[in-house]
Parts: structure tokens; sequence; C-alpha cells
């Protein structure tokens, strides 16, 4: 993993809400911290990352810290909204990681799922890329399209409500 590689997945990170993250393959160990909102900005030190020796071994570790400033800066995950009071009985569906969160597989083509479309189990309704992998998301369940309840081309995080199906 190149020092290019490390520096782009603290950016996507710092893009994520997530607080940490540590990666640990046989060869290479990551561990990626951000500064809580509980410390002041002034005090959380500048960013940092230790420089990559030829051949890290399982007890040498590259840390980066991205401070509370990138943080705030970073676009907020979306929260998710508040069920249609009429119906209580909608199934969610949910992201299976953490990662961003598509409509359509390009900006050109029709999204995947719209307000009002019926499902069948196993239709695509979204893609969530993840470390520069597009991730198909099947529908689970079949039924109508009630709510998106994030936006297009925003992060999202590992079992958040994506979608409110109200079942057939």
């Amino acid at each position: 993993m190149s020092t290019q590689d490390i520096q782009q997945l603290i950016d996507f990170i710092s893009q994520s809400g997530l607080d940490e993250v540590n990666i640990e393959t046989s060869d290479l160990k990551i561990n990626v911290k951000r500064y809580g909102a509980g410390v002041p900005a002034a005090a959380a030190p500048a960013p940092t990352m230790a420089s990559m020796p030829a051949a890290p071994s399982p007890t040498t570790a590259p840390v980066a810290s991205v401070p509370t400033a990138v943080a705030q800066s970073a676009a907020p995950v979306a929260a998710p909204a508040a069920a249609p009071a009429a119906n209580t009985n909608y199934i969610t569906i949910k992201s299976p990681m953490i990662g961003t969160f598509y409509r359509s597989s390009s900006p050109e083509t029709p999204v995947f799922a719209e307000v009002g479309d019926s499902i069948t189990e196993g239709k695509v309704v979204c893609i969530v890329e993840a470390m520069k992998l597009f991730n198909e998301i099947e529908s689970e369940v079949s039924g109508r399209i009630v709510k998106v309840l994030v936006e297009n081309a925003t992060p999202v995080e590992y079992d958040q409500p994506l979608f409110l199906v109200e079942p057939i």
C-alpha cells in the first residue's frame, strides 16, 4: 500500500463520519483515529502520518490523525427520516456496508428505485461504493418503495436505513 493509497483512505474516512478504523493485513497494520467533538480544534494536533518502512513488521504501524476541523467540514451523514405515521408496517432496506450511496450506476442513467416503484426480491435498488468497488444492493423483500431515506452520493454507515418499503 503506497503513501498515496493511505492518504486516499484517510480522506475517505474523514468524509464518512467514522471515528476510528483499523486495517490489518499480514504485512501492514493501519490505525486511523479522528478526534471527537469534545476536543477543541485548537487542541487537536495537526494531521500526521508516520512514514512507512519498506517492509513493515506486524508491530510497526503507520498512524494518521484527522483533526476535528476536518471532521466538522466533512459532509454530514444523512440522518434517517422518520417513517410516515400512516403505516408502521414498513420494512427497511439497510446498507450492508460503509460506503457512498448512489441511486443509479452513473449520472446519465435512471435511478434503480423511485418512490412508488414496485420492487421484487432480488431487484437492485442502489449501489454502495466502498474502496472504489461498486456493490449492487438488492432488495430482500417485495413491495412498494415508500421513501428514500438517503440523498444520492452521500456517505452511509453499516446498517443505516436506505429505503422504506410497504410489503405487498
